[in-house]
């Protein structure tokens, strides 16, 4: 009962902010957004609905999660849809952002050559970062300050793994830095919907997942027009809004069913 009520508030909500967009035309808002957003399909599955919907069109700006809360530090972008709950904190207690919401998750997968020459698959992550290490397989890293990049980074150093020689650093998206592993035959840590978007583009397998430390939230947040005046920020919150609300919800929830098998994202809101 009480997600219902959250439900039906959020979307009360939309529609209050909306309302004037529909009297007075379409304006334009820019959504700063990780690779995986776009890389997947997601965004081009969502924005139609809503930009009919709010007479508001979303010009995208996909980079990683890093550049991304760097875009809203300099306001740059009105709303930010993101993945690294800690940076996203960090914006937050800042005072850059005027509201932040949980909008959906799924899941970082290691991924590798199917001849696995470390000999990780079916291994706890931790361990199979070490075997890589240890064996001196190639690795090939996003090194762009993304949310997948900073996970990396961070499980890295608690499985006590360090760079080598063997760490290719690409300073690209998800999509690119997957296709250099594949050429490679080396192994990387996606997510696990551009993992299932491009698998049939490259010549690798998932090889360790499931493990807690792989859960993957996103989160949206509205730029605070307090710290940039410029920021649209009520098409900003009308949008991050609408991500919350039943239809957007159920969206994300059926999105990669009918191509993959299964959804590529699960939803949050009101959880």
């Amino acid at each position: 009962m009480k997600q219902i009520h959250f439900l039906l508030r959020e979307t009360l909500a939309v529609f209050l902010l909306l309302a004037p967009q529909a009297l007075f035309g379409q304006t334009r808002i820019i959504l700063a957004t990780t690779t995986s957003t776009a890389d997947t399909g997601l965004l081009d599955h969502l924005l139609p609905a809503f930009e009919t919907k709010a007479g508001v069109k979303v010009k995208v700006i996909a980079v990683g999660t890093g550049e991304a809360l760097a875009m809203g530090r300099r306001g740059d972008a009105d709303v930010l849809l993101v993945h690294s709950r800690k940076a996203e904190d960090a914006f937050m207690a800042d005072g850059c952002g005027l509201l932040r919401l949980d909008v959906m998750h799924n899941d970082f997968l290691l991924a590798g050559p199917p001849s696995d020459p470390a000999q990780v698959k079916g291994q706890p992550i931790l361990e199979a970062l070490k075997r890589i290490q240890a064996s001196g397989a190639a690795f090939v890293s996003r090194g762009d300050d993304s949310g997948t990049h900073k996970k990396e980074q961070e499980l890295l150093k608690t499985a006590g793994a360090v760079a080598s020689r063997a760490f290719i650093s690409t300073g690209q998206g998800m999509g690119e830095s997957a296709r250099v592993a594949s050429e490679k035959r080396a192994y990387i840590l996606m997510d696990r919907g551009t993992f299932l978007a491009l698998r049939k583009s490259l010549d690798l397998v998932a090889l360790s997942e499931g493990s807690t430390e792989l859960f993957n939230p996103y989160g949206v947040i509205v730029v605070n027009p307090a710290k940039h005046p410029r920021v649209r920020a009520q098409e900003g919150e009308a949008f991050a809004r609408w991500l919350v609300t039943p239809e957007a919800q159920g969206l994300i929830g059926e999105f990669g069913k009918k191509q993959h098998g299964q959804a590529l994202f699960f939803t949050d809101a009101g959880k």
